[in-house]
């Protein structure tokens, strides 16, 4: 893991097309701004967590399903 200190209003540029900026600091908070191309999915990750877990059971669903359809 890269870390890197910044000030408000100072940013960092990832793959010359993702800039990530500092927006506010309060306490123990940090309000970041991210600018990323439409196409770049953006998530929070506690959110990319839930999608994952989700897309797992899908995938597990959509087995056992295939799986009893060969038995029919």
């Amino acid at each position: 893991m890269l870390a890197l200190t910044r000030k408000k209003n100072e940013a960092i540029v990832i793959n010359n097309n993702i800039e990530i900026t500092v927006l506010e600091v309060k306490g123990e908070q940090v309000k970041i701004g991210i600018a990323a191309p439409k196409e770049v999915p953006v998530y929070r990750k506690e959110v990319y967590l839930q999608i994952q877990e989700a897309n797992k059971e899908a995938m597990e669903i959509e087995g056992l399903e295939a799986l009893a359809n060969l038995f029919k």
